[in-house]
């Protein structure tokens, strides 16, 4: 099997590349590895999709939750081929549904066994993660906007992030129909996932009950709140607890779905595994068993 490393070298601290590269030269499978660094956004992709898989292919996404995705999308389709990662970013969301210590050990990454797993297709991209809209959108986007001034994103750029939304998301106009359900007739909302994975914004436990192979996307909306009702349910959103919250349970719209349709007004904005993507309508579809991952023991 040929093990590529696709390693992002400004991801999180950016000091992950010498610390792969150790790894991989000390590894028994040292002649069957190879490292590629990204060059620029959506280069990973890029190279997983014309990197030549004639024999069994394992792309390691060496990165955070940008770089994961982006590899995804590149190996979606592809014949002979297994995804697996070594999150070195600042967020490291998707891996922590299956155990973020896991993924250390990258001699235990190259030789863990691939199971197949469902994506999330938007369009013609796909979310391996979550895709979420509304309040999460406005953190997304001040954190990117942290992340071009720094190079990198980190935990005080989360905070920034929430309080921006609190003074200008709290009420958005959306209409979220979950296979053929309009969830929120009322047309607005605090914010909504969409979730193949459970974690978002880094330590976020927004999709306790999703299940990375179970063919359903978890789809959880919350309705408009006051800035002080909010600051109440942090916690247990926080802790992943808000779904068995009774004190909740008047502001929760939850759904398992095959198919999620979007409509926002003119400028609306979601994203998509951390990438803002600016887009009025859209559909979301469950991929199922759509690419083959490697979880370490």
């Amino acid at each position: 099997m040929r093990y590529v490393f696709i390693v992002n070298p400004f991801a999180g601290s950016g000091d992950s590349e010498a610390l792969i590269r150790e790894a991989v030269n000390n590894s028994k499978h040292t002649d069957e590895c190879e490292i590629y660094l990204t060059k620029a956004p959506e280069d990973a992709t890029k190279f997983v999709r014309e990197y030549p898989t004639d024999e069994e292919t394992r792309f390691i996404a060496c990165g955070g939750d940008g770089t994961i995705n982006e590899v995804f999308n590149g190996a979606v389709g592809k014949p002979n081929t297994s995804v697996s990662c070594y999150p070195c970013g600042s967020g490291n969301d998707f891996v922590k549904v299956f155990g973020a210590d896991k993924f250390k050990d990258i001699e235990a990454i190259m030789e863990a066994p691939a199971k197949p797993i469902d994506l999330i297709k938007v369009g013609d991209r796909y979310s391996n993660n979550v895709t979420n809209f509304g309040f999460d959108t406005t953190v997304a986007i001040t954190i990117n906007k942290e992340r071009e001034k720094t190079g990198h994103g980190n935990k005080n750029a989360y905070t920034k992030g929430i309080i921006t939304a609190l003074i200008k998301s709290m009420k958005n106009k959306v209409t979220v129909v979950a296979d053929g359900e309009v969830i929120n007739p009322e047309g607005k909302a605090l914010l909504c996932t969409v979730a193949n994975g459970q974690y978002v914004g880094g330590s976020f436990k927004c999709a306790p009950r999703a299940q990375v192979d179970d063919g359903w996307l978890e789809v959880c909306l919350i309705k408009p709140i006051s800035r002080l009702r909010f600051v109440r349910i942090l916690g247990p959103y926080t802790e992943g607890k808000h779904l068995d919250d009774e004190k909740m349970k008047d502001i929760i719209v939850y759904r398992r779905a095959k198919k999620v349709e979007v409509k926002g007004e003119p400028g609306f904005a979601y994203s998509l595994d951390g990438e803002i993507i600016y887009q009025d309508n859209f559909t979301l579809e469950v991929a199922e068993k759509a690419i083959n991952f490697a979880v370490p023991g």
